[in-house]
């Protein structure tokens, strides 16, 4: 067999030869002998983490920014022209940098008497136990030997359980769940960790339903200048600047539009912003959600109305939508579909900022956008999820 050339980045992260061959923790530009060997090429890094390629929370640590520059527009433009759209002006991805993720889910284990803590392997249940992060902040890496000698009383043999870390306004808010805090000493002890290290709150979820067990004053996290409550596994953007770079998107896509509807609103983290030059109604479907968002928006004062709604199953109509010139929608991974024809029909809305998740999906609504008479006009893909093959993006789209 010749030497061949890998050439792209397939969606799992495995490079792609030039004769269609997928290799694993390949990059483009590598050579690939014979024998399978892989010579290094350009876009070939040294992985920083001792970890890869055996923990899950990373795919890409094999390739230069610049390879994964490319995956992430590859990602996009390959899921348009698998829906048959012309590809628009696809602007520079944003990367997130090293040690930004200021959220992450945790697996923990007590194996003997050692506890091990971290992702799981990639495609396993085996945990790999966390010795360094390149990706977490250093306030949520900084817990997780402390967490090792707490969890290890309050776990049973080979059963494994979830830690769940959000950085807030006030550090970091740490949910359990899966463990068992019982008697005096446990809860002294837990009480102890989160004095000690200055944690925003303490959650503890014994199979009953999340239990606070330390908030000393009420969990926010600012969006947009304003101080939101923080519910209990409430979603987050994963980093601080990937949040700046959507935001950056949803508001030059909405323009100058003075009335807007923000869909799958959330806590507010475009509604918040864009109220402060537009008329802003946020829907959203998830309750606690819907209710810090709209305690924040009264104590704004800005014009933000909030109603709680599921758009899945209630979708606004194109009367409701009618009384805006511009929509903002962030769905989840499932997309948006239920919502796009009375966007279509909506013929006041002039603007749409789409935020998303899943390419795939994201493809799937804005074909039936454009049938629909509306026209992509640009995307920039974000890479938040630093090394993984993750792909977000924010679109543009007009009348």
């Amino acid at each position: 067999m010749p030497v061949t050339t890998i050439i792209r980045l397939a969606g799992r992260g495995d490079g792609v030869t030039d004769d269609a061959r997928h290799i694993a923790f390949a990059a483009p530009g590598d050579r690939i002998a014979a024998d399978g060997t892989i010579e290094p090429g350009p876009h070939h890094a040294t992985p920083p983490c001792r970890h890869f390629p055996r923990c899950g929370g990373c795919q890409l640590q094999h390739v230069d920014d610049s390879a994964y520059r490319d995956f992430l527009t590859d990602r996009v433009t390959h899921a348009l022209a698998g829906q048959g759209l012309a590809i628009p002006e696809m602007r520079e991805p944003h990367l997130s940098p090293p040690r930004t993720r200021r959220r992450a889910s945790l697996r923990v284990e007590r194996i003997g008497r050692k506890v091990v803590i971290g992702f799981n392997e990639g495609q396993s249940h085996r945990i790999i136990d966390m010795r360094e992060c390149h990706i977490l902040r250093p306030e949520l890496f900084d817990l997780i030997d402390p967490l090792r000698r707490l969890l290890g009383p309050m776990l049973k043999e080979k059963r494994q359980a979830n830690v769940r870390m959000t950085l807030a306004d006030q550090g970091v808010e740490l949910a359990l769940e899966g463990v068992t805090a019982e008697g005096l000493a446990a809860s002294e002890s837990l009480t102890a960790f989160a004095q000690l290290h200055r944690l925003a709150r303490l959650s503890i979820d014994e199979g009953y339903g999340s239990e606070p067990r330390w908030e000393p004053e009420p969990v926010t996290v600012t969006l947009g200048g304003v101080a939101v409550p923080l519910p209990a596994n409430a979603f987050l953007q994963a980093t601080a600047d990937g949040e700046a770079a959507l935001l950056a998107g949803v508001t030059e896509a909405v323009g100058g539009a003075t009335t807007i509807a923000d869909l799958f609103a959330g806590l507010g983290t475009f509604a918040l912003p864009l109220a402060t030059h537009a008329r802003v109604l946020a829907v959203e479907g998830a309750r606690e959600p819907a209710l810090a968002l709209k305690m924040a928006a009264n104590r704004s004062q800005r014009p933000l109305m909030v109603e709680p709604r599921d758009l899945f199953r209630r979708p606004l109509d194109a009367t409701e939508l009618g009384r805006f010139e511009a929509v903002a929608i962030d769905p989840p991974r499932a997309g948006a579909k239920e919502q796009i024809p009375a966007l279509i029909d909506a013929k006041a809305v002039a603007r749409i900022a789409f935020v998303s998740c899943n390419p795939g999906t994201f493809a799937r609504d804005a074909k039936m956008l454009v049938d629909g008479g509306w026209r992509l006009d640009w995307i920039r893909p974000i890479g938040q999820f630093r090394w993984s093959t993750h792909v977000e993006l924010v679109a543009a789209l007009t009348r």
